[in-house]
């Protein structure tokens, strides 16, 4: 299926590009989308009668992500407060739904689906890389902190155990 592109597509090309997709794709998701028309002589002449408009939408939506962009690193680097035991394994995960909400509490709009977890959900204290993907071209790496409920890091556990072991030998020596 040939279509032209109406907006930047991650792998495919740039706005007015010409590209064959398999029909699954271009049907079901560029179309409906609206990221792609069908390539025929129509679509292709009413997109060069639209192509400044929609180079100069695709101009401000590059600036508006790139500002954003600059939101998420003022915030950075996240904290999150989570459940965790005594070895710094947590109670459940953190995912892409509790860091889109707390970049929600921090006031920066980050939506579940532009968060990437390669690795998939953060399951132990401490900092993690994270990837948000706002836009084709903007690609952004923030950090993560993940903190136990009482505000104790991974770091902060250990320190405390070993002051528990340490009271607990001085008390078996006096």
């Amino acid at each position: 299926m040939r279509v032209i592109l109406l907006e930047s597509v991650e792998s495919l090309g740039g706005i007015g590009d010409i590209v064959d997709v398999r029909a699954g794709y271009g049907r079901n998701f560029l179309l409906p989308q609206g990221k792609a028309a069908p390539a025929t002589d129509a679509q292709i002449a009413a997109f060069e009668a639209r192509r400044s408009e929609l180079l100069a939408l695709e101009k401000e939506r590059m600036a508006a992500t790139t500002a954003r962009a600059q939101q998420v690193r003022s915030v950075a680097p996240l904290t999150i407060a989570a459940n965790a035991g005594p070895a710094g394994k947590l109670f459940g995960s953190v995912g892409a739904a509790e860091i889109s909400a707390g970049f929600a509490e921090a006031g920066v709009e980050v939506a579940r689906a532009e968060i990437q977890m390669p690795e998939g959900p953060i399951k132990e204290l401490g900092e993690h890389q994270v990837a948000l993907k706002l836009h084709a071209e903007v690609r952004e790496e923030v950090v993560v902190r993940v903190v136990g409920q009482a505000g104790e890091t991974e770091e902060t556990q250990g320190e405390a155990e070993e002051t528990q072991e340490e009271a607990a030998n001085t008390a078996a020596d006096g």
